[in-house]
């Protein structure tokens, strides 16, 4: 119903304009149709395919493009768009997955400038797929002559009648008499032992449950946190007291004890069974036994393996190596200054982020953050050790490192009259200079399964850029381990530093005369308290020799 005219112009060109007129009359407009291709409005196709979703333009004028979008408003096209544009309507889709599956919206374009009504139709995607089954794996454990019920169910299935259920052990086909073909019950016995598949079929494919039944035992799990587990013998041997726990001990027949080997590249060196002589073990209980024997400084590999009455389970294995035993003057007390390399038997949490390190100010490194951590360790002497963190890339806000005291043993010691509990003089120097000082915590952990870690005192920010010291009383309720737990701050000026631990039996003092104080490895400002420590640690040379 009207006249329209397209004119281009070329400013000092031989050709000065371009121009195309076009007549619209109402004769020569007319809607579209819009349709589905028979069978069209349903279309199957495995889950991987390649399918062609068809809405046909077989009339109007002019044509329109077809445009392509999914019924449910939140859902985008495959290609991420919100509305995709065919000039043919025809829309390819490869790779199907299961997410493509449901119903697309097929409209014509709308005309420039005219009123005309959008046509529409849509069309409906089955995505079909082999059933989904739980489980897929199975470790099933359970006591000889018990009945072991075994069940493969269909979570999901595109189209969701199944076709056949099929169990097999070992590869061989079950012949199944009962109505349920998805659950299997048998009792476990020598000849029952293996490995269990139910293959559960539709028309697009076949899924597995897979179960391994057996009577073994779990495997056991080494303790690898034993304070000094290694004692120096005669004749530049030693031996290794090895611990682990038992997974599980009660789901399968009795345990009666261990098959335990010593190797040495591939040789076996020991080899014997550790009779527990009627004890089973129990969950979360530590068992032990010492290895002799092993020569020094020789590392070895060493396997682990559970026995019942009826059989044996998998070996787990571990190195152990050697390690200077650390021996404290009193058991009783303990001292550090960090300046042996054994740092006095504290060791690094497993679990943390990153750990602490042991330096003093002639190892600092020269590109050192500045502004943060101490210059000396707590007497002020160049050559003094402490242990601190290092705030710098790459520790992020909030990583964590812990640094454990060795393992008290408060059962070896009897409380005051009338309390079964031993009262502790935990303290230290600490530093923590710079203004993007974290947190320094202090932990007592107990020993238990699982450990119970409690905080016992805390500092946080900019404390001043001098040692200060800390000490307070804990009345622990079982063997413990302190935990030191500085944690990074907002930027790399955040070093904390600890120096000079002391862990004493009894109630902190206001203070402590220089004659009771016993320095392991530590250091003093005062030089008489320097010759006294001096001196004490040549008695004791003389006495362990």
């Amino acid at each position: 119903l009207a006249a329209y005219s397209c004119v281009v112009n070329f400013p000092g060109s031989r050709v000065p304009e371009l121009r195309v007129d076009i007549n619209i009359s109402q004769n020569g407009v007319y809607p579209p149709v819009l349709s589905v291709p028979p069978r069209g409005q349903t279309v199957n196709v495995r889950e991987g395919g390649i399918v062609d979703l068809v809405c046909l333009v077989v009339d109007g004028k002019p044509r329109p493009p077809v445009l392509w979008s999914r019924t449910e408003k939140d859902l985008l096209m495959p290609s991420g768009k919100a509305v995709e544009e065919t000039p043919d309507g025809r829309l390819s889709l490869r790779n199907v997955s299961r997410d493509m599956m449901g119903s697309y919206r097929c409209q014509t374009a709308p005309y420039n400038g005219l009123n005309i009504k959008r046509r529409e139709a849509q069309v409906q995607l089955n995505v079909q797929y082999p059933p989904i089954l739980d489980p897929v794996f199975q470790d099933v454990r359970s006591r000889s002559t018990l009945e072991v019920i075994l069940r493969c169910t269909v979570m999901r299935s595109s189209p969701p009648q199944t076709t056949d259920a099929r169990w097999f052990r070992n590869g061989k086909f079950i012949q199944m008499s009962m109505p349920d073909l998805k659950e299997q019950t048998l009792k476990l016995g020598p000849t029952s032992n293996g490995t269990y598949e139910c293959r559960v079929s539709n028309s697009a494919g076949t899924s597995t449950c897979r179960f391994n039944v057996s009577a073994k035992p779990y495997n056991a799990e080494f303790y690898f946190d034993t304070p000094n587990p290694v004692r120096i013998l005669k004749g530049n041997n030693y031996s290794y007291n090895l611990q682990w726990t038992q997974r599980e001990p009660q789901a399968t027949d009795k345990i009666i004890g261990y098959w335990l080997s010593v190797q040495k590249n591939g040789k076996i060196l020991q080899s014997k069974q550790i009779d527990l002589r009627g004890i089973e073990p129990e969950k979360g209980v530590l068992l032990s036994n010492t290895i002799s024997d092993l020569k020094i400084p020789l590392a070895y590999e060493v396997r682990l393996a559970p026995i019942t009455t009826f059989t044996a389970g998998d070996y787990v294995s571990r190195i152990i190596q050697y390690s200077e035993p650390y021996t404290y003057p009193r058991s009783s007390d303990h001292v550090c200054g960090f300046e042996d390399e054994r740092i006095c038997g504290f060791s690094q949490d497993r679990s943390d982020v990153f750990d602490w390190t042991r330096s003093n100010y002639l190892m600092q490194n020269p590109k050192r953050s500045a502004n943060t951590g101490p210059e000396t360790d707590r007497s002020g002497t160049m050559e003094g050790y402490y242990m601190y963190i290092e705030a710098s890339r790459p520790r992020s806000m909030g990583d964590k490192a812990r640094l454990l005291s060795p393992l008290f043993n408060v059962s070896s010691v009897k409380g005051p009259k009338g309390s079964r509990r031993v009262p502790y003089c935990v303290s230290f120097y600490y530093h923590m200079k710079g203004k993007h000082i974290g947190t320094l915590n202090v932990l007592l952990r107990v020993s238990s399964t699982p450990p119970v870690d409690s905080v016992v005192w805390t500092k946080s920010g900019h404390q001043d850029a001098d040692w200060k010291k800390a000490a307070f009383d804990i009345s622990p309720s079982g063997p413990f381990q302190i935990v030191f737990e500085g944690i990074r701050g907002q930027g790399f000026e955040g070093d904390i530093a600890i120096d000079d631990v002391s862990i004493t039996i009894g109630k902190c003092k206001q203070e402590n005369t220089v004659a009771n104080a016993v320095l392991i490895g530590g250091s003093s400002s005062l030089p008489l308290t320097r010759w006294l420590t001096f001196g004490f640690s040549c008695c004791l040379s003389l006495l362990y020799r």
